[in-house]
């Protein structure tokens, strides 16, 4: 698997919520080795459910265009 944001490799691992009020202590999911991104079902879920904004209405990358031009 491939990390979105930096695309360098993920490895699966489990995790412990120690203040998960639904009895449900430990979760797997993917962790970058690189950047540190964490993603499981819930976050994949949350972020189908909510799409990134528009590319060409980020600040950040009209203003990076714009120097690289």
């Amino acid at each position: 698997m491939r990390c979105p944001r930096c695309r360098n490799v993920m490895v699966e691992q489990i995790f412990e919520d120690l203040q998960d009020d639904t009895g449900c202590l430990y979760f797997k999911g993917w962790r970058c080795v690189t950047c540190g991104e964490v993603l499981d079902p819930l976050i994949l879920s949350n972020r189908a459910a909510h799409p990134q904004p528009l590319n060409g209405r980020a600040r950040q990358k009209r203003a990076f265009m714009q120097i690289g031009s």
